[in-house]
């Protein structure tokens, strides 16, 4: 049996940062992972150059059923504070739009960098492990059994397993069962970051498949800026997965087409070029294919003289709020990230360490701390990891 201080299951980005921040400030770590290498998300993630984090990333860019939690992890580990981690192991990286940085070269450097930031003395990798059962004595023990037979113990369990989102990589329910069987509440995964799907009237929308434009999309209280893509299967690109993690069945999607026009676009062209057509006008700033769409759902073949104000207004209205009814996701299958997890109400905020269960922490995707599309992800896996490797030098002999 192998004795550790602290046994961390999952070696993904949560995980791997927590194992090295651990062990760099002495403790002896188990790293545990089920795949037969860690990191696999990261290598896979921001086109496999990894959108490591967000230069703007704050706790406005999370969802939580407490979205005060995130607070204190976030403003103790920072976007710079990675940053400069990445610069001291000489990995070169650039911003795209919205503050998003990725590496110039390839993902398996952030890998690597973790890695390397787990001193080999301290921190013990060992991928392949199925995980058979965990229990926790009444000394406060956690003993970890593989299928195998193996086994390891710890005063310390970290549950980094992330969520069920991209099974093909192996991700599961696990940390939730785990959480649920130590008594803590869970509240109800979801898919989240992912494409919508369309059906009904919808659906003909979906004749456009490849077709993108920028858009403004919406679901509940929560709007993005960004392109939408329509696909074979309803609505993806930036836009829609962003709102996909507010949106809830039954709710209506609104797009906002041509953003950047004024209020009162038509009834100006209408005044300018009273002998253009609004399907003209749509193509000189829309792709053809959309165009025409919505021309043709929209029903004004008229030259822009021969319509009225009336109806002019109301094709403003409906292109600056066009409503479509998802009946759905494309599912974990597709979905960058899980929405929900173990309930913050159970951990707390300052350390990661569950109130019920002294010993068991959670971190990383599986705690309910959903962000945005950009690598807010990535670095609330850094934050959250960082403060319960702190949390465990500080409480562990």
């Amino acid at each position: 049996m192998d004795q550790h201080d602290v046994i961390i299951l999952g070696a993904g980005a949560a995980g791997l940062f927590c194992a090295g921040e651990a062990g760099q400030r002495g403790l002896s770590v188990a790293l545990l992972e089920k795949a037969e290498a860690p990191g696999k998300k990261i290598l896979i993630s921001g086109g496999g150059r990894c959108n490591f984090t967000n230069l703007g990333a704050g706790p406005g860019n999370y969802h939580s059923a407490n979205p005060h939690f995130a607070k204190s992890a976030l403003a103790r580990y920072t976007p710079a504070d990675f940053i400069a981690l990445v610069e001291r192991h000489g990995i070169a990286w650039h911003e795209k739009t919205l503050g998003q940085l990725f590496c110039d070269g390839s993902a398996r450097q952030i890998v690597a960098m973790l890695l390397d930031e787990c001193p080999p003395d301290k921190v013990t990798l060992t991928c392949g492990v199925e995980i058979a059962e965990v229990t926790r004595g009444e000394d406060g023990m956690f003993t970890v059994t593989a299928a195998d037979g193996r086994t390891w113990q710890a005063l310390a369990l970290v549950i980094a397993t992330g969520g069920p989102s991209i099974p093909k990589m192996g991700a599961s329910d696990f940390a939730y069962r785990l959480a649920r069987q130590f008594g803590l509440k869970v509240v109800e995964p979801r898919p989240a970051l992912v494409p919508l799907t369309l059906g009904g009237e919808d659906a003909l929308f979906r004749e456009l498949s490849g077709v993108a434009a920028p858009v403004r999309a919406r679901a509940g209280k929560a709007e993005f800026a960004e392109a939408a893509l329509f696909t074979h299967k309803g609505l993806s690109g930036p836009a829609i997965l962003q709102i996909s993690s507010y949106w809830r069945h039954g709710d209506q999607v609104g797009i906002t087409f041509l953003p950047d026009a004024s209020t009162d676009w038509l009834l100006e062209a209408k005044r300018d070029r009273p002998r253009a057509s609004l399907r003209t006008l749509l193509r000189e700033r829309l792709p053809d294919r959309l165009a025409d769409a919505l021309a043709d759902r929209l029903g004004l073949e008229r030259e822009l003289g021969n319509l009225s104000d009336k109806d002019l207004r109301a094709a403003q209205a409906k292109l600056a709020d066009w409503r479509f009814a998802p009946n759905g996701t494309e599912g974990y299958a597709k979905a960058e990230v899980t929405a929900g997890g173990i309930a913050t109400a159970e951990l707390s905020s300052r350390t990661m360490e569950a109130a019920k269960v002294p010993g068991l922490y959670a971190i990383g995707e599986a705690v309910d701390v959903t962000g945005w599309l950009g690598g807010y992800n990535f670095q609330w896996a850094w934050a959250s990891g960082h403060a319960c490797a702190e949390a465990l030098a500080q409480s562990l002999p």
